[in-house]
């Protein structure tokens, strides 16, 4: 006789929520030394799939129950971690995603939430469909977004060929729904513009692997020699690799200690940038905003932490942990916070951010707020 639907799943709604807690507890060390979920916890759990498989009103489908569990187990963590469909999957192990098609968004995202747009890249699809800071993206594709993490809507939105996506958007008290064709999202790793009263500003779009070689290729024969401030601006460089935001930081400063990942045992990895820099005595302001998010935040952090910079701009979201990925026998997989980064003084900025020595006020922020923000740390202003 075949199973009935409903109780094909029971078993690994079980096994899936038995894995949740045998990783919740593995991986929160400041829980007490119990390695098994408690007694209790697991007869409440019984007690409810019991219920449900007995009196709920309808069947549910495995893989939706399967990847609502995982959701939910992920959200419980921290703000990066995630589980990845094999969709997803794939596009994370990518070596090239900065490569993929986008629509420009940069968001922030707590469980429970929707995500909320804090930056929209210039001249994005995005910001031609007229998408604004502050909406909050309800659906993709008619997709809730409400249990995603923001690493599951960052993803989403990434494809390898241009195809459009659907966007419903909350704005204040409506909502509409966009559809925007997907671009290559940045076009430049970074680019350097003349600004007087300073040595440039020196522009960073994405983190990804060669981006601070072609920031040095840029910038370094502009800014080499130059007394006045160079200008170095993160804002909205939301994605990349903590490698390439120690290359950059090693533009500037020398350090074999950079700041470390504090990881679960006691283990510390130190962020090595000990190649001698290129610019080590240029003077620095280091421009973030809200969607400046990841590494940058790292870059942007240790530069003031070390004393070579001044940062202007509002704080920065705190997704500073290094990640790693685990698959898991379907193709799927989970996006694991492994280390908490914390700077060389001691300071932690995971899920507390950047905080700027000078402040943009909401509302003002133009590159001359910057600008003007920025004087203040100029030599002879």
């Amino acid at each position: 006789m075949k199973m009935p639907r409903f109780r094909r799943i029971v078993p690994y709604a079980l096994a899936a929520t038995a894995v949740a807690g045998a990783l919740f507890l593995a991986e929160r060390p400041a829980l007490q030394s119990s390695k098994l979920m408690p007694a209790r916890d697991t007869d409440i759990l019984e007690a409810a799939v019991r219920q449900i498989r007995i009196n709920y009103v309808d069947e549910a489908d495995p893989a939706r129950t399967m990847e609502g569990a995982f959701q939910g187990l992920m959200g419980s963590l921290d703000l990066m971690s995630s589980y990845l469909n094999p969709d997803l999957m794939a596009k994370a192990v990518s070596p090239r995603l900065d490569k993929y098609f986008d629509i420009g968004l940069a968001v922030y995202k707590r469980p429970g939430s929707f995500p909320v747009v804090v930056g929209v890249a210039e001249g994005s699809p995005a910001a031609i469909a007229g998408i604004e800071i502050g909406d909050a993206v309800s659906a993709v594709d008619d997709r809730s977004t409400l249990a995603w993490s923001y690493n599951e809507f960052r993803l989403t939105l990434k494809d390898p060929e241009p195809k459009p996506v659907k966007i419903r958007l909350v704005h204040e008290n409506t909502t509409a729904e966009k559809t925007i064709t997907r671009a290559l999202p940045y076009p430049a790793a970074a680019a350097w513009t003349a600004e007087k009263g300073t040595a440039g500003i020196a522009r960073v779009y994405h983190l990804f692997p060669g981006a601070a070689a072609a920031f040095s290729a840029a910038v370094v024969p502009k800014a080499a020699g130059r007394k006045e401030p160079l200008i170095l601006d993160l804002r909205g460089c939301r994605e990349g690799e903590i490698g390439e935001a120690a290359a950059l930081i090693n533009v500037f400063v020398k350090n074999p200690q950079a700041g470390t990942f504090e990881k679960k045992g006691g283990v510390k990895t130190p962020l090595d940038c000990s190649a001698d820099p290129a610019l080590p005595d240029i003077p620095l302001v280091v421009w973030v905003d809200p969607a400046t998010i990841g590494p940058s935040e790292i870059a942007a952090g240790v530069l003031r932490d070390l004393k070579r910079a001044k940062i202007v701009g509002t704080t920065t979201a705190g997704l500073t942990g290094e990640q790693k990925i685990f698959p898991l026998k379907t193709g799927d997989g989970l996006l694991l916070t492994v280390g908490e980064f914390v700077l060389a003084s001691g300071e932690k900025i995971f899920e507390k951010g950047v905080t700027p020595d000078a402040k943009i006020e909401p509302g003002k922020q133009t590159l001359k707020d910057y600008l003007k923000k920025s004087r203040v740390f100029f030599p002879g202003r």
